[in-house]
């Protein structure tokens, strides 16, 4: 059984950082773009970045250039998403995802995680 599990999410503070971490198993990822999506309360789904097999290439929606940085360990099956100078807007649910080819349209993902909440307050 295939299974993605994102963790790391939580309260922080604007400015704040936090990393999340998604964890596969069940198959290995290792030619898969790996990807990150959000969804805030009564907002779509909104495309956060993704990273290539090789880790040759990162891609990310103009809101989180420069703030978020995306990393992928092939060996432990685990992709990560730094996030630096976190903003009340950033709340949401966190996805982690898997697809065949690098893309920002999250139905070409065959596989998702459970999500992860992040909270940006004071």
């Amino acid at each position: 059984q295939v299974q993605l599990v994102e963790s790391g999410g939580g309260l922080v503070q604007p400015g704040g950082s936090l990393r999340l971490s998604c964890a596969a198993s069940g198959r290995t990822f290792s030619s898969y773009t790996m990807g990150w999506f959000r969804q805030a309360p009564g907002k779509e789904r909104e495309f956060v970045g993704f990273i290539n097999w090789s880790n040759t290439q990162t891609y990310y929606a103009d809101s989180m250039k420069g703030r978020f940085t995306i990393s992928r360990d092939n060996a432990k099956n685990t992709w990560y998403l730094q996030m630096n100078s976190l903003k009340p807007e950033d709340t949401a649910v966190y996805y982690c995802a898997a697809a065949r080819r690098p893309t920002e349209v999250w139905s070409e993902y065959a596989y998702w995680g459970q999500g992860t909440q992040v909270t940006v307050s004071s």
